[in-house]
């Protein structure tokens, strides 16, 4: 298999924000069988540096105008897997698990036609 890791991101708020914290939980629960595959931060958006990485996510969601005009942001907590929204709910492990599945299959794929 490729050995490219896939990036998951979390966005958190802070402990006290229960979906938060639950999903984060999720993810650390399922990344030991995927250790060598996918690499995982937890954006800690009330913190300088994962503020940025909010902002930049949630403008790839709506835009640099949906943004700062019209104060749209991606959903907390919410799951970006490379910088792509696939979950705004704590999903269930399974569907966790498919969607790095998934992923991972696509990485392949694309791996195999780049070198074809």
């Amino acid at each position: 298999m490729n050995t490219e890791k896939i990036l998951i991101e979390v966005m958190y708020k802070a402990d006290y924000c229960l979906p938060c914290f639950y999903m984060d939980e999720t993810v650390k629960e399922i990344l030991p069988q995927y250790d060598q595959y996918v690499e995982y931060h937890r954006v800690d958006f009330m913190k300088q540096k994962g503020k940025q990485r909010f902002l930049e996510l949630s403008c790839s969601l709506f835009g640099e105008e949906g943004v700062y005009k019209k104060c749209k942001i991606a959903p907390v907590p919410s799951l970006f897997i490379n910088g792509e929204l696939v979950f705004d709910a704590i999903p269930p492990l399974f569907e966790l698990e498919e969607a790095i599945q998934e992923t991972l299959e696509e990485i392949a794929l694309n791996s195999k036609a780049k070198q074809a």
